[in-house]
């Protein structure tokens, strides 16, 4: 992993900076880019920022404030704030997928930025090769891997996923040009579908999309050792659904080149949310013949996150970068600037004994309210660390 020291925007104003670009990757050789550069496009950090803090914890306490109280409609938002069991989407089952996505973003501009600095294809392909190989570990220490237990240790994981959706979706950035890019999301998405469906599981049959009876579970028990998340007949990211997470990242990737272009701010943001709501129709129009599926990541799930995606990202870019309203973003900024440090560090470190320090004294004699108040006191601390880490100009990519 990598420290960089870099200077941050300023709270409450847009970034406006701009660099040179020879000829964005993953351009077409016959035709020119339109647009040579742009600046950091401050609601990409934000939105990101606005993903992690679920992961950081705002699920818990939203969870134990609504669990404060016996109405339907805190019910059906708890309900929100989880996984789906198998078939369905709640708002939790898009935290995951979003990143993912906004990863997908940020590759063009990442790799345009290096071309910049005069790095030759090769030069890129080992950067790549590197990045994804440093995630695959920290994803492995997430995992314990220096616990030694290696036929009890889940081998895949989130930070697993994201390392090979990003390696797939940068090799696509650098070897095919957008067109290419578009045909091979296309391919993925409808492949997995037939596959699913036409590949018979032993002693199940083929097009079974139960959880004890579908093709990417089977490949799962059949090649992955140790143990499985989040359903007992496969891992959540295994092997097969892999390859539509790929999807995903290219979504991204593509929702970029929209972004780069130089049409007017206002347009991008309609053509994001137009992008979105077609997504969604999509998604739900498959539903009936592949469901929407987070464990499996079918491909109308892909559709589906990435509809909600498209639609948030959206509204951000328009709040953001369009209008110019920043300052409410900061908090999230913070966050969306160092999301693995932050992943990778509560993983390994116990805030709660940080946060404890301070709230040892009070927090126990909260009643009902001490659940909430301390899973807010151990966010904030979280958030403490990566404000001080970005006072410092201090980024750790991977």
């Amino acid at each position: 992993m990598t420290t960089t020291v870099q200077e941050r925007p300023a709270a409450g104003r847009r970034d406006t900076s701009s660099r040179p670009v020879s000829k964005p990757v993953g351009g077409d050789a016959r035709t020119p880019a339109r647009n040579p550069g742009m600046g950091r496009i401050t609601s990409i950090d934000a939105l990101r920022g606005f993903d992690m803090v679920w992961i950081m914890g705002a699920d818990g306490f939203f969870t134990a404030v609504l669990q404060l109280s016996d109405a339907p409609l805190a019910k059906t938002l708890r309900d929100q704030l989880d996984h789906s069991a198998w078939h369905g989407f709640t708002f939790y089952d898009l935290i995951f997928p979003l990143f993912v996505f906004l990863a997908g973003v940020s590759i063009p501009l990442a790799l345009d930025a290096r071309m910049a600095r005069g790095e030759a294809r090769p030069v890129l392909v080992r950067h790549v090769l590197w990045r994804t190989a440093t995630l695959f570990v920290l994803g492995l220490l997430v995992n314990h891997l220096l616990d030694l237990r290696f036929a009890q240790m889940r081998w895949p994981g989130v930070l697993q996923r994201i390392a090979l959706c990003y390696c797939m979706a940068s090799l696509a950035v650098l070897y095919l040009s957008r067109r290419g890019q578009a045909m091979l999301l296309g391919a993925l998405l409808v492949g997995y579908w037939l596959v699913l469906l036409f590949v018979p599981v032993p002693h199940a049959g083929a097009g079974i999309l139960t959880q004890e009876g579908n093709l990417a579970g089977y490949l799962d028990r059949l090649f992955i050792p140790g143990r499985f998340c989040c359903y007992p007949f496969g891992d959540n990211e295994g092997l097969l659904s892999t390859v539509p997470a790929v999807g995903t990242a290219l979504l991204g990737v593509m929702t970029c080149y929209w972004l780069r272009s130089d049409r007017r701010p206002q347009r991008k943001a309609a053509g994001l949310a137009a992008a979105g709501v077609s997504c969604l129709l999509i998604s739900l129009a498959w539903n009936p013949f592949f469901p929407i599926n987070k464990i499996l990541w079918t491909s109308s799930y892909v559709l589906q996150a990435g509809g909600w995606s498209l639609l948030l990202l959206a509204l951000f870019y328009w709040v953001i970068d369009v209008r110019g309203w920043t300052r409410w973003s900061f908090p999230f900024v913070v966050i969306g600037m160092n999301p693995i440090t932050i992943y990778v560090a509560q993983a390994l470190l116990d805030f709660g004994i940080v946060a404890g320090i301070v709230t040892h004294g009070f927090i126990h004699q909260l009643g009902p309210y001490e659940a909430a108040a301390q899973a807010l006191s151990v966010l904030l601390t979280k958030w403490l660390f990566l404000y001080f880490l970005y006072r410092q100009r201090i980024f750790l990519k991977a």
